[in-house]
């Protein structure tokens, strides 16, 4: 699967949204909610691949976490979005944020990272 999800290939019909990590990020954990309907904890060097149905998504930090990003989706279209989290061992997650980030950027920290 992993393999495949790095091949960046669009789905003609849904939207495909990104979410990745940077594998030099923090070594705590973070999870987020997708459109409040599933979740997802990232870890530093991970990506998650959500094909989606065109129209508005949102991503947000979940159970405290800060960040939310808000897409308006197209079909046949990749969207990529970063999750950063910053904390400690001693003391847990104390800041997390979500951005949308550019296909280049997007696809480099992907090729990096292990799919979920």
């Amino acid at each position: 699967q992993d393999i495949q999800a790095k091949k960046f290939e669009s789905v003609a019909d849904k939207a495909v949204i990104y979410i990745v990590r940077a594998p030099m990020d923090s070594r705590e954990s973070g999870t987020i909610s997708l459109d409040d309907n599933a979740q997802i904890t990232t870890f530093p060097g991970t990506y998650y691949r959500w094909e989606v149905a065109p129209g508005p998504h949102r991503i947000a930090g979940y159970a405290g976490e800060s960040g939310l990003v808000k897409l308006d989706t197209q079909a046949g279209k990749i969207y990529f979005v970063q999750h950063t989290v910053r904390g400690t061992r001693r003391g847990g997650w104390q800041f997390t944020s979500l951005q949308q980030i550019g296909e280049q950027d997007g696809r480099k920290i992907a090729m990096q990272s292990q799919l979920l």
